[in-house]
């Protein structure tokens, strides 16, 4: 389906002809015309389907439209993280190119007093999109800074990853200041028990958009170590003995391993460098620009890179430990082989870790090949089969099949074009 069949206003589609985007993904055609028509929406997506102009764009084209008080926060677009932020924000200065009613302020943690200052402005001025981090957000809540009272729209962007990071009581705080008519739209990769706990106490009447997870490129090879903790590192400086660590990303789940990691690899004199929460957003923005032009050979990192970070060129991705389920594997391994290039991945598996990497392959459909581990290591844990417990199923589907609707418009036989636009390539 083509954006120019659905509601999206002329300066919202010219916009994306400008940028070449034509065909919509799986999620925009089923989100945008549920957002447009007023319900609250429930997306379960993973990254890189398109989800951000799945939200953006009606909100941004009904804004445009129309109707909405000039000296407020219009809407309000929750990130759990600052790269992430970063990167909507981005994507909204695109979409909203031709827009000259509508104007963003981005709002995030771990910035000097000038930032705070910006966003401050910003904010007072009433800038239609708020795309912000919660402890940012809640802290110009607490002071003052912010009103939340006219807001009418408000998006919760990757909500399993903001439960993760402990963030569900400052969620429900924000929450809390929003008028009862805000149309709500909560994205999320993974769909656990109190994910829809949460859609049911922040959403009303929802029409719920599942995506299957995707399968792994097939151009990833993929392979494991089945082995103790302790034989982890022996293993890497196996892999990295001839020299060739150019574009290297390691996963773990834990920034103090990510940091021992770092201390172990720095050791063996490789070049590497770390990304995790404890960093500001200036040691971060420097981390990626190093890793990005060459400077570092190695990122050590939590899964903070693992979702919404573009760097196209990565060869290896190892997994330190094995990932949470199978949505945070293909997440982390999706990092290689882009942009039609080929790419490893490579996961150890302790012996507590078996069972959880055997469910990754009943995802997979496919036994990953195991290495023998390198001389001089021992022998690692047996791989052995373990049954699976039980587990209950819910259906899935759309809540309520009607809801508050809002617009009643017919489609556009086409729009007009311009010859300058916003330099974003698709």
């Amino acid at each position: 389906m083509k954006f120019e069949e659905t509601y999206l206003n002329d300066n919202i589609l010219d916009a994306l002809y400008d940028m070449r985007f034509d065909e919509m993904t799986p999620i925009q055609e089923k989100c945008i015309p549920e957002i447009l028509d007023g319900y609250d929406v429930l997306g379960v997506a993973q990254t890189g389907t398109g989800k951000t102009a799945a939200y953006l764009l009606p909100i941004l084209s009904m804004l445009d439209d129309g109707g909405y008080p000039k000296d407020a926060i219009n809407c309000v677009v929750m990130s759990p993280t600052r790269e992430l932020a970063q990167q909507i924000d981005q994507a909204m200065q695109g979409f909203g190119y031709y827009l000259d009613g509508v104007s963003s302020v981005a709002v995030y943690g771990g910035n000097d007093g000038n930032r705070y200052d910006q966003e401050l402005k910003g904010m007072r001025l009433g800038a239609d999109v708020l795309i912000a981090t919660p402890g940012r957000l809640l802290s110009h809540l607490k002071v003052g800074n912010l009103d939340l009272s006219r807001c009418s729209f408000f998006v919760l962007d990757e909500a399993d990853r903001m439960l993760d990071m402990g963030f569900s009581e400052d969620i429900m705080k924000i929450v809390a200041e929003l008028p009862k008519n805000c149309q709500r739209v909560m994205f999320s990769a993974t769909m656990p028990a109190k994910i829809r706990e949460l859609a049911v106490s922040l959403l009303h009447d929802p029409v719920e958009i599942k995506l299957a997870v995707s399968k792994p490129a097939e151009k990833i090879q993929q392979s494991a170590y089945v082995c103790y903790d302790p034989q982890k590192l022996g293993i890497i400086q196996h892999l990295f003995k001839n020299g060739d660590l150019q574009r290297v990303i390691i996963f773990s789940g834990k920034k103090d391993r990510v940091k021992d990691i770092t201390r172990q690899l720095k050791r063996m004199k490789i070049n590497c460098a770390e990304m995790h929460s404890d960093l500001s957003q200036a040691e971060r923005d420097e981390v990626m620009y190093r890793f990005k032009a060459g400077q570092a050979d190695v990122l050590v990192a939590t899964d903070i890179v693992s979702r919404g970070i573009d760097i196209d060129d990565i060869r290896i991705v190892i997994n330190y430990d094995v990932p949470h389920d199978a949505e945070d594997y293909v997440h982390r391994i999706g990092r290689t082989a882009r942009a039609d290039r080929d790419g490893m991945a490579i996961t150890f598996v302790s012996e507590a870790e078996i069972f959880k990497f055997q469910e990754i392959e009943h995802f997979l459909g496919k036994e990953v090949e195991k290495r023998p581990l390198p001389d001089g290591l021992g022998e690692g844990p047996e791989y052995t089969k373990r049954e699976k417990k039980r587990s209950n199923t819910r259906r899935h589907g759309r809540w309520n099949s009607r809801g508050n609707g809002k617009r009643n418009q017919k489609p556009r036989n086409g729009h007009g074009k311009r010859n300058e636009g916003p330099n974003v390539k698709k």
